[in-house]
């Protein structure tokens, strides 16, 4: 049984509480992984709809291939099912028990103790069970109390009635290395049978049909989507409507009657003829005779890799293969099937990686839509705004993994000084692309969040082997509009866990602790505009060139005819007049390494060290696909 209760999801709406007391829509409840990829540990959540949020390498992709393990119905036909790098760490074989005492000879003639062998287990809990649901999986049923987590054990039949408890069906995949086979197992059993049976019951292909879950993998959905491989969307569709197409022997036997170079005006006819007068001259006509072409060897398996759908495109009747159509026609066409098989089957969870491949705005919102009213269930991962604003707060799943490879989900909870109609009405500008990062730098304005970043990208252009890019150490930089709200925005953030930084002028004493208690690293210079830090740590000739390169506006001109003459002056009143508006940004994008102000330089080294430390000083990784962050909060 995984621990539910201390991660006990709410939605905070209370129509979607309703419904989903109601326990009428089929849904996974909560999912527990175990040593899968780069994930050593997961207790996850999930809301009715939920959209899975969280920087490359977080462990989204994996959090998706873990449930379909357990609940894809066709996931297990691949042989083996796992293999070594599904396994944390690589590590699949059993390690012996250290030695007592570091150092020490191990005596011979001394069992040493083996630990036993690392395993992928990965247990999914599922409610909202139809009464046939219920029915097929009969004494494999528990119930759960969906308001805390818990499962009811009381030995009080009647207590299964109260509201919030909910039939539930557990099941768990369990992979591993099979050292007497010399290959990797895997399988999926009823939970229940795992610890109360003498022998672990099988959770079958045709029990996962029941189940209703489909996995669409953005790489591959489309390009199998109108084929008959067996997996793909068309082949869902004829088994949900219970057709099974008997075209394989009438064509292949139409095939293997066709002779493609019996006509002698070809010429390869008379070829083979002469091939076969001598074949005879050596060996008996038992041996071989009468070689001729055909179209192929095919087998109904090579059929179904082969039979595709044509669709013809514009207003010509030419048709091309639908694979060949352009990328967002596909996805289009994926969304279409999917009606189709939401509509036979009724009951059905969608898990779908990146709704936004190669799809408009407008699409994307569309796809979103159709996929809530399509499913009874839709789980989806994305790095898009359009998508991510379609979904509640409740619904957004904000993913962070530890060096450890502890995957920790958290929740959106706005600070008092953030209203919700806020966060909507920002959400693409101020707050989507923190959402999306590992590590977050919060700005106190406009000019610092633009300035920052260019600098940094300068100086990493002069000086590679010092600096770094905000974007290649995989720091966003988010305008908090004002000083007084980095501490509440870099708190967000921190509790999401994301690794915070504040960025800012001057503060007061109480000020600055309040940022410095929600931020890894606070960078604050000692002037109390961004615009004197400039002006007074660079150099005469920079401000020169500049000068010399923009276009002054009327009115600056009037009041400094000759902008050089008092060069100071004149740009301190530009970058007032461009505050925010790249004008500062512009001024430091052509400067040399020792006109950027060491400030500057010194808070880009600095991030540098932290984010991207020397290879000999690194914590080691957490996983297959994840990276050292050695002060990650979330760790």
């Amino acid at each position: 049984m995984i621990g539910l209760r201390k991660n006990g999801y709410h939605t905070g709406e209370s129509i979607e509480c309703d419904a989903y007391l109601a326990g009428d829509r089929l849904k996974i409840y909560a999912v527990s992984i175990e040593n899968f990829r780069g994930i050593s540990s997961a207790n996850l959540v999930l809301p009715d709809h939920a959209v899975l949020v969280g920087d490359n390498n977080t462990g989204k992709s994996s959090v998706l291939e873990a449930i379909d393990l357990a609940l894809g119905p066709d996931r297990l036909n691949r042989r083996p099912p796992v293999d070594e790098h599904d396994f944390f760490e690589g590590k699949y074989l059993p390690v012996a028990a250290a030695s007592a005492e570091e150092g020490a000879v191990p005596d011979a003639a001394v069992e040493v103790p083996v630990a036993e062998a690392p395993k992928i287990t990965v247990e999914v809990t599922i409610v909202g069970l139809s009464e046939e649901q219920e029915a097929r999986f009969g004494g494999n049923i528990e119930w759960l109390n969906v308001e805390t987590g818990d499962f009811f054990t009381e030995a009080n039949p009647a207590g299964v009635d109260a509201a919030n408890i909910k039939a539930a069906l557990r099941v768990t995949f369990i992979g591993a290395y099979d050292s007497d086979e010399d290959d990797f197992v895997g399988n999926t059993f009823y939970s229940r049978s795992l610890t109360e049976g003498d022998k672990p019951e099988p959770f079958s292909k045709k029990d996962k049909q029941h189940c209703g879950f489909l996995f669409l993998r953005s790489l591959r959905t489309g390009s199998r989507a109108l084929s008959l491989e067996h997996g793909s969307l068309l082949d869902i569709i004829l088994r949900l409507k219970e057709i099974r197409p008997q075209m394989w022997e009438g064509t292949i036997g139409t095939l293997a009657a066709f002779d493609v170079a019996s006509d002698p005006a070809l010429g390869i006819s008379g070829v083979l003829d002469s091939i076969d007068k001598s074949l005879k001259k050596y060996v008996p006509r038992e041996w071989g005779v009468k070689p001729h072409l055909k179209v192929s060897n095919l087998t109904r398996e090579h059929l179904r890799k082969i039979v595709t759908a044509f669709i013809a495109t514009g207003d010509s009747d030419h048709a091309a293969p639908f694979y060949r159509q352009g990328t967002g026609t596909i996805n289009m066409l994926v969304l279409a099937m999917l009606s189709q098989i939401a509509e036979d089957k009724q009951n059905v969870i969608f898990a779908m990686e990146e709704v936004e491949t190669a799809i408009p705005p407008y699409a994307q919102k569309r796809i979103v839509h159709e996929l809530r009213k399509l499913a009874a269930q839709s789980i989806v991962t994305s790095h898009s705004p359009y998508v991510l604003e379609e979904f509640e707060l409740s619904e957004t799943v904000i993913l962070s993994r530890a060096n450890d490879g502890l995957l920790s989900h958290a929740q959106i909870a706005l600070p008092d000084s953030v209203k919700h109609k806020r966060y909507r009405q920002e959400f693409r500008t101020r707050f989507c692309e923190g959402l999306l990062s590992r590590r977050v730098l919060i700005a106190e304005g406009a000019t610092e969040a633009t300035a920052f970043p260019v600098a940094a990208r300068r100086l990493a252009e002069l000086n590679p082997d010092t600096y770094s890019s905000l974007e290649a150490l995989g720091i966003c930089i988010i305008d908090a509009g004002s000083e007084t709200q980095i501490a509440d925005l870099a708190g967000l953030y921190r509790s999401l866990g994301k690794r915070t930084f504040g960025l800012c002028d001057k503060q007061t004493g109480p000020a600055k602790a309040a940022i410095e208690a929600q931020v890894e690293r606070l960078f604050m210079h000692e002037e109390k505009r961004v615009e004197d830090l400039i002006l007074k740590n660079t150099t005469n000739e920079a401000l020169i060139r500049f000068s010399d390169e923009i276009d002054w506006p009327q009115h600056l001109l009037a009041k400094y005819p000759d902008p050089k003459g008092s060069v100071v002056a004149a740009l301190k009143e530009y970058f007032d007049w461009t505050k925010g508006n790249w004008g500062i940004a512009d001024f430091l994008g052509q400067c040399s390494e020792t006109e950027i102000p060491s400030w500057i330089r010194e808070a880009c080294i600095t991030l540098k060290e932290i984010c991207d430390p020397p290879a000999a000083q690194s914590a080691p990784s957490g996983g297959d696909d994840d990276e050292a962050d050695p002060t990650d909060p979330g760790a």
